[in-house]
């Protein structure tokens, strides 16, 4: 029997959201590299930021420079990577916080294990939606450059695999849209949800739960 008993706290979810003026959720940003992520979701966290929205950027290349240094890209460390992230974003959400998360989370079961630590509603994935080939033209870290010489093994979009979400609540086609537009999509979609206000976050709710 375990001897690890849940303490329950005096300040609830709903009384920081209260606090801030504002609902709190994720917003989990996947696809390839290259694909723009990084760079939405700056864009994004700034554009809330000047309406006064708390919100807090979670990049998964900065968690591996600390909480997630000692893993690798085993799918198995990959699924580990994913698990701590999102239960970080959790304390944020529950802060009363909007978590923005930008990583490749390749396989769908990952992202489906993150929704599911989420409220209904509460977990907004956007699919950042880019060609590979358009990727590799990019290179901006140069990482394709180098999976290809065969300097780096298991790479996503080269040879280890890429799970296009099935039914993601915002996608943004990077290869066509500019980056501005596509952070006025993921906008519009808080907004239409009710997380960025709490008069109407009872019924964005409801709508993200009957989703």
């Amino acid at each position: 029997m375990s001897t690890i008993v849940w303490q329950p706290t005096p300040v609830t979810k709903a009384d920081r959201r209260r606090l801030n003026g504002h609902s709190s959720c994720v917003v989990w940003l996947t696809g390839l590299s290259g694909s723009g992520k990084s760079t939405i979701a700056c864009a994004l966290e700034l554009a809330l930021h000047e309406r006064g929205v708390r919100t807090y950027l979670l990049d998964g290349d900065n968690l591996r420079h600390g909480l997630n240094r000692d893993l690798g890209f085993s799918a198995d460390h990959r699924a580990e990577n994913i698990r701590r992230t999102a239960e970080v974003a959790k304390l944020f959400v529950d802060a009363g916080v909007i978590a923005i998360c930008g990583l490749i989370s390749p396989y769908r079961r990952d992202r489906e294990a993150a929704r599911a630590l989420f409220e209904p509603g509460e977990f907004v994935e956007v699919f950042v939606d880019c060609p590979v080939e358009v990727c590799k033209a990019r290179d901006p870290k140069g990482l394709y450059r180098r999976a290809l010489a065969g300097e780096i093994k298991g790479f996503t979009g080269i040879d280890d695999p890429y799970e296009p979400p099935h039914d993601p609540d915002v996608v943004v086609k990077t290869d066509r849209t500019p980056i501005q537009a596509c952070v006025k999509a993921i906008l519009h979609h808080l907004e239409e949800t009710g997380r960025l206000g709490l008069r109407d976050n009872a019924a964005g709710e409801r709508a993200a739960g009957e989703r």
